[in-house]
């Protein structure tokens, strides 16, 4: 009989869940490399996050077929190594959203109505009631930066505060907000303006790191009141600490901080600051839910059902995989690319053609590299080729695939276009060279043909002699070489009609925004867009 084991304590429900269909061992308590020789015997395996399956470990996994992560992030797992050995690893992304939700609505009252300070003086022997006197929510604006799943369970909780929301998130169709009855901010600037209290729900990356700082708190209202359940290094503490002291803002809650755990912090301690140890995915019911649902995807892992929350790769045709896999980076980096250029605040739409002989293979794994290249980086959650078009459809936005088997100029050909409102943005690439090499061959309407390194450049400008030559004094004076650069050209026109012209060339180092706006701030220049990969 198939023979699963649960390694770590997990919810009833899902114990009793994988009984009903193999046969099950739990052992929660594991000496040194106790596990790695145990796991041969078993045809999945079901953790959490202490766990680590790392490459040793499986590769004494002779008979392991499916790992299932009762919770969201599967750093503990060595996916590349698992999807080497063909073991499927599934986690249970939706387990914690309303808890996580629940718990900003719970630290959003407290903050309101200084339920904390004031049950710490009751109990201290103190009835201060007009000390803690509070503020309703009713009428006030929430501002709520990120609005993926949580952010989007956040505000249909707060608007039965009778309280309005306006949300940012540029990753996000404009639908959605309408569906919701959520104000859509262009910026997160406008949310700032607006907002009487504001929390965060972005995912940590680079981009995001340090997001509420004393420049954001600087274009807030006065009193703003700040809420974090996401992620520490979203805030700036020190930031956050000159901001209270001066009054810009009001109060603060958060669960998260920088480093955890974490018992002394310059915010703890302070009357107008709310605070909780990471409690956001805390519940009985979150922890039973996580538990099912990672039992859930192993069931349909070991009896050939639908496993829907796998984070490595599906399998692939070796037949389509021999002639799509050279395109799957390319498709990535287009998928980022046009995002990454395109002038609108939302993406309504994602539309991908493919025009040649990869028109005549199941081109599913490509579209799935597309979505990942526009919202990796983007969305609460990691992005995988299984729940981009989940992550996708949540976020409102469409996707649309046109084949065409014949291709003018080239073999291959991808295309892709982002939709936001009536703007539309194409980039077009395709594969070159012995190496299949990705190459850029259309942006912002200009043709190209440049091979696409890690660092990319694009810029608009008006075509006077001696622009180009700009560009490149000021990315010298910042320690930045050129590696290629290419201008674009207009098919059938020998003059450009708006006298502008575009470049684009790749750089051995990502370019800081700050060079980046001081070359667009030069006269003549209209736009310019700096993209890593």
């Amino acid at each position: 009989m198939t023979r699963v084991l649960v390694a770590e304590p997990i919810g009833e429900s899902g114990i009793d869940l994988l009984k009903q269909h193999f046969d099950v061992d739990v052992k929660t308590d594991w000496a040194d490399g106790e596990l790695t020789q145990a796991i041969g015997d078993y045809d999945g395996i079901l953790i959490r996050s202490a766990s680590k399956l790392t490459a040793e470990v499986l590769e004494h996994a002779t008979n392991l077929k499916a790992i299932g992560r009762a919770g969201v992030g599967v750093d503990n797992v060595d996916v590349p190594t698992a999807t080497k050995r063909g073991i499927v690893v599934a986690n249970a992304p939706q387990s914690n959203v309303v808890t996580a939700a629940e718990h900003t609505l719970a630290l959003l009252l407290a903050l309101a109505r200084n339920v904390p300070q004031a049950h710490s003086a009751l109990v201290a022997g103190r009835w201060d009631r007009s000390k803690y006197s509070g503020i309703e929510l009713m009428d006030k604006t929430l501002g709520i930066l990120g609005f993926g799943r949580i952010g989007q369970l956040v505000a249909q909780r707060a608007q039965g505060f009778g309280m309005k929301v306006v949300a940012f998130d540029p990753f996000v169709g404009a639908e959605r907000y309408r569906e919701l009855g959520v104000e859509k901010a262009d910026t997160s600037d406008e949310v700032y303006a607006v907002a009487d209290f504001i929390t965060i729900h972005l995912p940590k990356t680079p981009e995001t790191e340090g997001w509420l700082n004393a420049e954001a708190f600087a274009k807030c209202k006065d009193g703003v009141r700040i809420l974090n359940v996401a992620r520490g290094p979203l805030i700036v503490d020190e930031d956050l600490v000159a901001a209270l002291d001066s009054g810009k803002v009001g109060g603060a809650a958060l669960d998260v901080f920088r480093s955890e755990p974490i018992t002394e912090h310059p915010l703890f301690g302070r009357e107008n600051v709310v605070v909780t140890p990471h409690l956001g995915a805390s519940t009985a019911e979150a922890t039973d839910r996580a538990g099912y649902q990672a039992a859930e995807q192993v069931v349909a892992a070991l009896t050939g059902g639908a496993v829907t929350t796998a984070v490595n790769v599906p399998a692939v045709a070796a037949e389509d995989l021999e002639v799509l896999g050279p395109f799957l980076p390319l498709c990535r980096k287009l998928g980022r690319l046009a995002v990454g250029i395109a002038p609108g605040s939302s993406i309504d739409r994602v539309e991908v053609e493919f025009l040649g002989r990869i028109a005549e293979r199941d081109t599913r794994p490509l579209v799935l590299h597309v979505l990942l290249g526009a919202l990796s980086g983007h969305t609460e959650e990691e992005v995988n080729e299984v729940n981009a078009p989940q992550l996708a459809q949540e976020r409102g936005i469409e996707v649309e695939e046109t084949k065409r088997t014949t291709a003018r100029d080239f073999t291959d050909l991808v295309r892709v276009t982002v939709v936001s409102g009536d703007a539309r943005c194409r980039v077009v690439g395709t594969t070159l060279g012995r190496q299949d090499r990705p190459h850029l061959l259309e942006a912002w309407g200009e043709r190209f043909n440049l091979q696409l390194e890690d660092h990319v450049l694009l810029f608009r400008y008006k075509d006077v002699p001696g622009m180009i030559g700009r560009v490149g004094s000021a990315l010298g004076e910042a320690g930045i070489n050129i590696g290629q650069a290419a201008v674009g050209r207009t098919e059938g026109e020998d003059e450009r009609p708006d006298g502008m012209a575009a470049i684009v060339m790749t750089t051995d180092g990502a370019v800081p925004q700050d060079v980046l706006e001081q070359i667009v701030a030069g006269e003549g220049f209209a736009t310019g867009r700096a993209i890593t990969f």
